[in-house]
C-alpha cells in the first residue's frame, strides 16, 4: 500500500514538473553565487504538495540542495497515518528536514510511536504540533531502550508520549541516564515521607507537570534539597514544595535561593519560622531573581500596601507591578481599599479575581434586606 501511495505521488510530482512554466522552473534552481545549487526533483515535488518553498528557502533553504530526498514517500507515510493535504503541507513547511529521512526509518519511528499512542489520529495530532520530535530518527535504539524502561514503571501511555513530543532529547540519550534520575527521585520522595504505594503517581505527576525533568542531573535535586533541609525545612514541607514547584526545584541553585530567602527575610523583617512559612505559602520566591523580588516589593510599598499585608498574603509576590496596580485601581473604584483591606482580594489567576470582584461589585449593587421593614404593596 505505501509502495503504491508513494509511486502515484511521484508520478504526480513527475507530471507537475512537465506542467510547471519554464519560469517557474529556473526560479527554483536559481541560487546565490557560491550556494549550492537546488535539488530540483525536490522542489517540484515540495510544489506539486502545496508547500510554501519560500518560507524553506527563508528558513532551511540547505534542505533543498541535499540527495537524496524522500518527499514522496514522506507524504505518503504521512498520508497513509490519516493527514490531509492541508497537514501533509503544513508538516514539511515547519520541518523539511523530514524529507531527508529515510522511509524505512520514518516506518519504524512511527511503529515505535505507535506502542504508546492510543490510535494514529492522536499520533497525527503529535506529529503536526511537534514534526522535529517524530522525525528525530537518529537515536531509534535509545528511543525504543527507554520506552520499555517507563513502560515497565506502568506510567502512563499519555504520560510518556507527553515526554516525547515535548522532550525528545530525554529519549534520545542512553536509558541509563534516565533510570539514575528515576532513581534519585524515588529516593527522593520516599526519603521525604512518601507512600511506596503512590510513588508511581507521584512520578507521572512530575513528568507530567516538567516534561524536561529527565534532564536535569540527579546531583541537581540533592544539592537544592540540602540547601533547603539546612534551612529547617521538614520533609513533610519539603515534598510539599517538590510537588508545588512542579519539580522545578531541581532547577534552582543554592546560591540564588540563599540570596531570594536572605532578600525577603529582609524586606518583610520575619523570623526564620515566619519565613519557612512565607516559602511553603508562596514557593515561587525560591526561584524568582533578585531584581524581580525587589521590583515588586518596592512596586506594593510605593502603591501604599504595608508589610504586614505582604507577610500575610505572601502570594501576591506572584504578580507583576503592572496586574497589582491594575487590581487595586479596579477594586478602588467600587470603593474597596486594599491598603486598609486584605490582599488576598487581588492575589491569584486573572479567574480568581474576577470572582472576587464580581463578589464585590454585587455586594454595592444589591441592597441589604431588612426584615422588619414593611413591605410596599402596588396601591402604595
Amino acid at each position: 500500500m505505501l509502495r503504491v501511495t508513494a509511486a502515484s505521488l511521484c508520478a504526480s510530482c513527475q507530471m507537475m514538473r512537465v506542467l510547471l512554466p519554464p519560469s517557474a522552473s529556473l526560479t527554483s534552481t536559481a541560487t546565490p553565487h557560491g550556494k549550492r545549487e537546488e535539488n530540483q526533483q525536490t522542489v517540484d515535488s515540495l510544489y506539486e504538495l502545496s508547500v510554501d518553498i519560500r518560507k524553506i528557502r527563508k528558513l532551511r533553504g540547505w534542505v533543498l540542495s541535499e540527495s537524496p530526498a524522500y518527499v514522496c514517500e514522506t507524504a505518503g507515510l504521512l498520508r497513509d497515518m490519516g493527514a490531509d493535504p492541508a497537514a501533509i503541507a503544513h508538516i514539511l513547511e515547519t520541518h523539511p528536514e523530514a524529507v531527508l529521512c529515510r522511509p524505512e526509518d520514518v516506518a519504524a519511528q512511527r511503529d515505535l510511536w505507535e506502542s504508546v499512542c492510543p490510535n494514529r489520529r492522536t499520533l497525527m495530532g503529535i506529529i503536526e504540533k511537534f514534526p522535529a520530535s517524530f522525525f528525530t530518527v537518529s537515536h531509534h535504539g535509545n528511543q525504543r531502550a527507554n520506552i520499555l524502561y517507563l513502560q515497565s514503571l506502568r506510567l502512563n501511555k499519555k504520560i510518556i508520549s507527553k515526554l516525547m513530543a515535548s522532550a525528545p532529547q530525554s529519549f534520545s540519550r542512553p536509558v541509563e541516564s534516565n533510570q539514575e534520575v528515576i532513581h534519585t527521585l524515588r529516593e527522593t520522595y520516599l526519603d521525604l515521607g512518601g507512600d511506596e504505594g503512590n510513588l508511581r503517581v507521584w512520578l507521572q505527576k512530575l513528568l507530567s507537570q516538567n516534561p524536561y525533568i529527565l534532564l536535569r542531573p540527579a546531583e541537581a535535586w540533592r544539592d537544592s534539597l540540602g540547601f533547603l533541609r539546612e534551612r529547617g525545612f521538614s520533609t513533610e514541607e519539603l515534598l510539599s514544595l517538590v510537588s508545588s514547584l512542579r519539580a522545578s526545584i531541581s532547577e534552582l541553585k543554592p546560591d540564588a535561593m540563599q540570596q531570594a530567602l536572605a532578600y525577603v527575610q529582609g524586606a518583610l523583617s520575619c523570623s526564620e519560622d515566619e519565613l519557612k512559612q512565607i516559602v511553603i505559602r508562596c514557593p515561587a520566591v525560591l526561584y524568582y531573581s533578585l531584581p524581580t523580588l525587589a521590583g515588586r516589593f518596592q512596586g506594593l510599598m510605593d502603591a501604599g500596601v504595608r508589610t504586614e499585608q505582604v507577610k500575610e498574603s505572601p502570594n501576591v509576590l506572584e504578580l507583576t507591578t503592572q496586574i497589582v496596580l491594575y487590581r487595586i485601581q479596579k477594586l478602588a473604584s467600587y470603593g474597596y481599599d486594599v491598603c486598609s483591606g486584605g490582599l488576598d482580594v487581588i492575589v491569584g489567576t486573572k479567574k480568581d479575581f474576577e470572582t472576587s470582584y464580581a463578589k464585590l461589585n454585587l455586594r454595592q449593587q444589591r441592597p441589604l434586606f431588612n426584615p422588619v421593614a414593611p413591605l410596599r404593596t402596588v396601591e402604595e
